[in-house]
């Protein structure tokens, strides 16, 4: 449970300024497809005898990379990056079914086995957290103004092409991360749930990013404490604990 704990703990460093940048892009569908795609990028890794975590990492950024492309060409693009989320994630779960030799739990990349990661992997999710955060931290004044305004950020000399593509990369970044955390399922609510909690007590972007971090912890904290109570998937318990910080959100923000 500690290392659970811990882990979830590094995730939300970066998943909360993350997530902040996916509710002002209005995101959602992007990160679904890349989270997706991770799946495809597991089945490669296990057909190729390499590792998982660069497997999804790979495959992922190359269809967040797509997805970008086509998100630029209008409202239209939202039925051909549902297309890509789903049949990735569909082509494969049938791509995995075809490995010879290796017995894969399925279950454990859909919604995460957080309560299995080792020492390692606990070390591998802080230092790769870590370098995401620092690379956004780096980039925020620039990715936040083109976030607010491409044409302000032109007129500044900011390439907002450029700034979604670093958004882009530390997303498939998280996504191959937290596979094994929360799975390719959830992630999107991991990265959304907490930041839109954080919206409604927010003066600042700055202050939703801290919040939105605050809130990814509380909700790691008090999931993996209650799926250890109630007996119920770790992963799912974690996303219904930020849905219920969200939900308690709108009731204090109601006034």
């Amino acid at each position: 449970m500690l290392r659970a704990i811990l882990a979830g703990v590094g995730l939300s460093l970066v998943a909360g300024p993350l997530g902040s940048f996916v509710v002002w892009r209005r995101m959602a569908y992007f990160g679904d497809a890349t989270a997706h795609a991770a799946i495809l990028g597991v089945a490669m890794a296990l057909a190729f005898s390499i590792s998982v975590t660069i497997g999804a990492l790979v495959v992922a950024l190359a269809v967040g990379l797509s997805v970008s492309a086509l998100s630029g060409r209008g409202h239209s693009a939202d039925t051909t990056i549902g297309v890509i989320s789903h049949s990735a994630l569909a082509l494969g779960l049938v791509a995995i079914s075809f490995v010879r030799g290796v017995r894969v739990d399925l279950n454990a990349f859909l919604f995460g086995d957080i309560l299995t990661v080792t020492s390692g992997e606990v070390l591998w999710v802080w230092v790769g957290s870590v370098l995401a955060l620092l690379l956004l931290i780096w980039r925020w004044s620039a990715l936040l103004t083109a976030t607010l305004n491409e044409e302000l950020a032109a007129s500044a000399g900011i390439n907002a092409r450029r700034e979604g593509m670093i958004l882009t990369l530390v997303l498939a970044a998280v996504v191959a991360i937290a596979l094994k955390l929360v799975g390719a399922l959830l992630i999107g609510a991991l990265l959304i749930v907490p930041a839109a909690a954080a919206r409604r007590f927010s003066r600042s972007p700055e202050m939703m990013a801290v919040l939105a971090t605050v809130f990814g912890m509380l909700a790691t904290v008090l999931g993996v404490f209650a799926s250890y109570a109630l007996d119920t998937p770790t992963g799912p318990t974690i996303v219904v604990a930020a849905g219920c910080l969200f939900a308690l959100s709108l009731v204090a923000g109601s006034d």
